[in-house]
């Protein structure tokens, strides 16, 4: 999993609430279990038309969004069914980074296990980084894991917080099986001394 330190980047507005993992990536492109190409259906049902037209409305579709690496939201984002290919499909975008009031909670979880950074802000807050985000590219967000801080285009430093075991492992692009085998040695040293004590176990 690729680290998370620092990141500098576009952010898009997406002033909305109650955004349904459905929203994000729609069940009908839930039959692959491959993590990349679903980054084409975020958000379909507001990114494209019927007619299969990008919606020109839409933020994700218009310069220079299209760039985007950091969501700014309202409340409960990610809400409704457990799909981690909601995940998925904001990573597979180029989203790494979403800032919102709250998160549900199998999605928030979800974000670290794939290497995105989800950042809960008082909504008054969220709402001043959306209207820097309106300004465009020439207004960049840094996301700081490490100092713990959103920094908005005026310099100005928002303090947010992360469990202390996600944030190591975000730092080091540790998923949880990669923080398991970081034990590699003590595993097999482990095994090896109960095959010799209770061999029995191994027959």
């Amino acid at each position: 999993m690729r680290p998370f330190t620092t990141l500098t980047g576009i952010a898009a507005p997406l002033p909305l609430a109650n955004v349904d993992t459905d929203q994000i990536i729609p069940a009908r492109f839930l039959k692959t279990i491959e993590r990349s190409g679903l980054g084409r259906h975020l958000f379909a049902p507001m990114r494209y038309r019927e007619d299969g037209g990008e919606n020109p409305d839409f933020v994700l579709n218009r310069e220079p969004w299209r760039k985007a690496e950091i969501l700014i939201a309202h409340e409960n984002f990610g809400c409704g069914s457990s799909r981690e290919h909601a995940p998925w499909a904001l990573l597979d975008f180029g989203i790494r980074c979403v800032i919102a009031p709250s998160f549900a909670d199998i999605f928030h979880n979800n974000c670290f296990k794939n290497g995105i950074l989800p950042v809960r802000l008082p909504r008054e807050l969220c709402d001043a980084l959306m209207e820097d985000a309106r300004l465009g590219g020439n207004a960049r967000i840094t996301v700081d894991l490490e100092r713990q801080v959103v920094v908005r285009p005026n310099g100005q430093e928002i303090p947010f917080e992360v469990d202390p075991l996600r944030r190591k492992m975000l730092l080091e692009g540790l998923d949880e099986i990669g923080q398991t085998l970081a034990h590699a040695a003590a595993i097999a040293g482990f095994e090896a001394r109960q095959k010799a004590a209770q061999p029995w176990l191994y027959a």
